[in-house]
């Protein structure tokens, strides 16, 4: 290499130096923090997906779109900025930006209640009720009332500026006691005011499309007063026990494969026929623990069984078709969320629909065997099976 060469390439070096210092300087300046730090999914955690749902690769956040459900961030926020880069890599792809959400999902549905910002690849189309260029919609339980809304609850943009598969997309979304708008591409489309809640978790969501994300970043402004019924369920230590995609961590007696009438059916677990009883390998169960299941009985001869304590000889099982359960159980086709807590020997104390009214149950010969175990007798599906150690 030539001197002239060396000279050249040096100035080439602290030319792109000095431009990163630059860049450097003005995100610490305009406030904003990494939010992704572009090599794993630290400051987030999976809530009912599998561990091949979402992965790092070339600085980007990818997401499979399997099974449908949700990563959010462990910390809670009330008014901030958030900026992020999205593309689709299929058309028709469907995903989303949640703000504001609870710990886990709601109940019967794979998704959190919150206000969701929709994600939609173009060629999804678009209709009198949405669209696929950056609608603001309250979801599942959540509230907000709608800038250029159409009779619902759904914000509309007033421009359509999101590009089509596989460009990249800018979003920035602003967050300010209980207000929000949404800037795609650099230009603000889309408003809603008076959400409750009003903070909470940031989610992104998996929903059957493939959507790489980059850049997200997060400028945290000063909280406000604000009333507790507007704030979102915080971190109560749940893990979701069913990964949406397989039945990993999942066990029939004796440890065998589990048979065919199980099946992962994306975000439900779903029983048709006869089966032995299906057990989970969690380490929460080993002692005293709380579970969450939400059941849905296809048919009014179906029954669903939990076993807290597992099965070995005459262990009993919390059945929905017992006299003290059955009332509390939606009807069929609709979903029930069961909440237990399992303490000492023989005692289990249920809660529906997450009122706060409770069933004690106090079984007999709850010994520990297999540990926590489901069962169920013709159609039934499971969903958001979650599990934590007894606080």
């Amino acid at each position: 290499m030539t001197a002239h060469n060396r000279t050249f390439t040096a100035i080439v070096v602290l030319l792109v130096l000095s431009l990163s210092d630059i860049r450097f300087v003005a995100a610490a300046e305009d406030g904003f923090t990494p939010l992704f730090n572009g090599s794993d999914l630290s400051g987030w955690r999976p809530v009912n997906t599998a561990p091949s749902t979402w992965k790092v690769e070339d600085g980007m956040l990818i997401c499979s779109g399997k099974p449908i459900g949700e990563l959010r961030t462990l910390k809670m926020y009330q008014n901030f900025i958030l900026e992020l880069e999205w593309r689709h890599m299929v058309p028709k792809g469907n995903a989303g930006v949640f703000v504001w959400a609870d710990d886990i999902t709601a109940p019967g549905v794979p998704f959190h209640r919150g206000i969701e910002v929709q994600v939609l690849e173009n060629a999804y189309g678009k209709s009198n009720w949405f669209t696929t260029h950056g609608d603001i919609f309250p979801i599942h339980g959540a509230k907000m009332t709608p800038i250029n809304g159409r009779g619902g609850s759904r914000a509309f943009p007033t421009k359509e500026l999101s590009k089509p598969s596989p460009e990249w997309n800018h979003y920035r979304i602003e967050c300010r006691d209980g207000d929000i708008s949404l800037a795609v591409n650099g230009e603000v489309v889309t408003r809603g005011k008076d959400c409750s809640p009003s903070k909470g978790y940031i989610c992104l969501e998996s929903e059957g499309g493939v959507v790489h994300y980059r850049n997200i970043r997060i400028k945290e402004l000063p909280d406000t007063p604000i009333e507790p019924e507007d704030i979102a369920i915080a971190e109560r230590g749940y893990r979701s026990v069913y990964t949406g995609v397989d039945l990993s961590g999942w066990a029939s007696a004796g440890g065998a494969t589990p048979g065919s009438a199980w099946k992962a059916s994306d975000w439900t677990l779903s029983h048709d026929g006869d089966a032995e009883p299906l057990f989970s390998d969690a380490t929460e169960i080993k002692g005293e623990y709380d579970f969450i299941v939400d059941i849905r009985l296809k048919s009014k001869d179906a029954n669903a069984k939990i076993f807290p304590r597992g099965t070995k000889g005459d262990a009993p099982a919390i059945s929905t078709s017992d006299e003290r359960i059955a009332p509390h159980m939606a009807a069929d086709g609709k979903w029930t969320r069961l909440q237990g807590k399992v303490r000492g020997n023989n005692r289990v104390e249920l809660s529906f629909h997450g009122k706060p009214d409770t069933v004690t149950l106090n079984l007999s010969v709850l010994k520990l065997a297999h540990g926590f175990a489901i069962d169920a007798e013709g159609g039934v599906d499971f969903a958001n099976l979650y599990v934590r150690k007894a606080e």
